[in-house]
């Protein structure tokens, strides 16, 4: 049967037109509720921690980090300055690093100087407010030992130095 039917001409052709309604759909709702299920919200602020010990040398920094929620980041911006007793301080130049990690050691800094460190986190949606800012501290200079000025006996020796930091060091350790 199927194939005496396929042999058959069949005429497709409508007598008439299909009417159809031009409507406007109006899907602003449902693209609202889908952004807002795909969108993130910005991070909280970090929390810069305080300088750990061994964390610095006379040239370099170890600065960490951390969050205390489930926020998405895609990168962290760490800032920083010297520290200035002056009272136009602001006006020293603010460095920014972009990081992925919740550390980074900064180098080429000055020996025996006070820097001051905030930092922010960034994702798609934009990016946190500024941590508290934290203070860190470089290690001193080692001092310069005035050889011309060193004196011994059987039972002692005198050896003097002077600091070459502009800072002064709250002590130094004589090691024999």
């Amino acid at each position: 049967r199927l194939e005496e039917f396929l042999k058959k001409a069949v005429d497709l052709e409508l007598s008439t037109l299909p009417e159809f309604e031009e409507r406007v759909i109006d899907f602003s709702e449902v693209e609202e509720l889908m952004n807002s299920i795909n969108t993130i919200p910005a991070p909280c602020a970090p929390v810069i921690n305080p300088q750990a010990p061994n964390a610095a040398t006379g040239t370099s920094l170890r600065v960490c980090w951390g969050l205390f929620s489930d926020d998405t980041v895609e990168c962290y911006q760490l800032c920083y300055k010297p520290v200035s007793n002056e009272r136009c301080g602001d006006e020293q130049a603010e460095h920014m690093l972009k990081v992925k990690e919740t550390y980074c050691t900064i180098t080429n800094l000055l020996p025996n100087t006070q820097y001051e460190f905030w930092v922010s986190a960034l994702n798609a949606s934009g990016i946190s407010p500024p941590s508290e800012r934290a203070v860190y501290v470089t290690a001193p200079s080692p001092p310069i030992i005035k050889s011309k000025k060193i004196r011994s006996c059987e039972n002692a020796a005198l050896v003097c130095w002077e600091s070459r930091d502009i800072n002064p060091v709250d002590s130094y350790m004589v090691e024999l």
